[in-house]
Order: structure tokens, then C-alpha cells, then sequence
């Protein structure tokens, strides 16, 4: 299929879940919005090569997600946006009578009250035209808990409900809005994490992969972020065209429990 012309604007976007929806945009053929939160030359130069890679245009904006006026800022920035695809996120972990105010604080904004703010910013401009995706990356823990993941369990819960909502005010008018959670994915976050796995259990790489970080990921693999990226590019689809306020579960089986 083919998304030319159309404008995606991806928030969190540098690295791991977030860059790989956008490299499969643009290979798709969507022009792509990259973001985080950094103004650094590697950051546009980031842009650049994956817009020469495909033949794209590609262009990254920093905006803090955490601030409401820079999401909508960043929206207008852009200059349109046909593909909204709400990434960003920050994670912490501690029990709920330590869970600390700021931190609790921080990730609902990131998680969660950023993605209302672009989803306004977007859906009149989504409404003139008659077509648009909204996209947003909640996760397993959007539709199952953990212990010790208060904030994070309850922004992308938050982020479930929300996509149903936006699905509902929107059906009919050429739009769509969909959540996709997945279950660990394989990212340079999550992979930097493994060497000290394995020297706290005392394990070699794959049994510690296979029975300590995915012991709640039946299919014993990790997702990828190509799938997500392909995930999202279906979504985006006229194939998906009816697919509206609902969850597509990339996990490995995890939320089939």
C-alpha cells in the first residue's frame, strides 16, 4: 500500500517503538514528523537520512510531551497532520504508597494527557479533510496489570479508553482511532537491560530472555518494532478503514491468559 502525500507526525519517535513506526511510514510513503524532547543535531540529522533513505520528506520538531501548550504547539508546527501517532512515554517502578508525586505526576502527562492534547490539535484538520489515523501505542498493561507500575498501568489504561472515545466522536467521518499493545519489544532500552539480567539470575542470554523477562509473554519472543511499525501501517490502511476504538494486541499471546 502506499500512504503518499499523506503528512504522519509520530511523538517519542528517536528511538525504539516510536522510530520504528516511523521508518515504516515512510517506507509506506508517508512524509514523516519525528519528535522528542531534545534539540540536537543528531536529532535532525536522524530525520534527514531516514527521509533520503525513502524518499520522503522528514523533518524533526522537539517538544516537551509533558507540556500541554508544546503538544499542540508541535502540531501546528508540523502544519498539518493526516496520521497522528501517539509514542511517547516514560516508565517508573515502586510500590503505590512510595510511588513518588513527581514521577506519578510526569507519567500521566507523558502517557497519557499528551495524547489528548495532539489528538485536539489534529482532529479539525483530520474533520476538513474527511480522512485521518489516529494511532496511539498503549501496551499490555493498557488491558492487564503488574505490581509496582501504578502510573504507567493507569495512563495506558487511560490511553485504551481514550482511543474508544476519540473512535466514537469521530466514526463516520472518514477517521479512525485504534490502540496498539504490545508486550516487550525488542528496543535498545530493553536490550541494554539484559546483561545485568543475566548476571542478577545467573543465567546466559536466552534463558534469561525466555524465562525471566518474557515469563509473562507466552510465545517466549520478544515483538519487534518492525511489527509494530507494520501494525501501525495497516492501521493506517484503507483495508482498516472499519477498524475504529478497538485494541490490537502485538504481546505473544501475554493478554490471552
Amino acid at each position: 500500500m502506499t500512504l503518499a502525500g499523506k503528512r504522519a507526525i509520530i511523538t517519542g519517535s528517536t528511538s525504539g517503538i516510536g522510530l520504528g513506526i516511523a521508518t515504516a511510514l515512510a517506507a509506506a510513503g508517508a512524509d514523516v514528523v519525528l519528535n522528542s524532547f531534545t534539540d540536537r543535531p543528531e536529532d535532525h540529522a536522524l530525520a534527514a537520512d531516514l527521509g533520503a533513505a525513502h524518499g520522503v520528506q522528514a523533518r524533526y520538531l522537539a517538544a516537551d510531551m509533558a507540556d500541554g501548550g508544546a503538544c499542540r504547539a508541535l502540531i501546528a508546527q508540523a502544519g498539518g497532520c493526516d496520521i497522528l501517532v501517539n509514542n511517547a512515554g516514560i516508565q517508573h517502578v515502586a510500590p503505590l504508597d512510595e510511588f513518588p508525586v513527581a514521577k506519578w505526576d510526569a507519567i500521566i502527562a507523558i502517557n497519557l494527557t499528551s495524547a489528548f492534547h495532539t489528538t485536539a490539535a489534529v482532529l479539525p484538520g483530520m474533520r476538513a479533510k474527511g480522512w485521518g489515523r489516529v494511532v496511539n501505542i498503549a501496551s499490555a498493561h493498557g488491558l492487564t496489570a503488574s505490581p509496582y507500575k501504578a502510573a504507567y498501568i493507569a495512563a495506558k489504561h487511560g490511553v485504551v479508553g481514550l482511543s474508544k472515545t476519540v473512535a466514537l466522536e469521530t466514526a463516520g467521518q472518514g477517521i479512525t482511532c485504534n490502540a496498539i499493545c504490545p508486550g516487550y519489544v525488542l528496543t535498545p532500552l530493553i536490550e541494554a537491560q539484559i546483561p545485568d539480567q543475566m548476571k542478577t539470575h545467573g543465567m546466559d542470554r536466552e534463558t534469561v530472555i525466555r524465562e525471566v523477562m518474557l515469563l509473562r509473554q507466552p510465545s517466549r519472543q520478544f515483538a519487534t518494532t518492525d511489527q509494530i511499525g507494520g501494525t501501525a501501517v495497516f492501521l493506517c490502511s484503507d483495508a482498516a478503514a472499519q477498524i475504529t476504538g478497538t485494541t490490537i494486541s502485538v504481546d505473544g499471546g501475554w493478554t490471552a491468559l
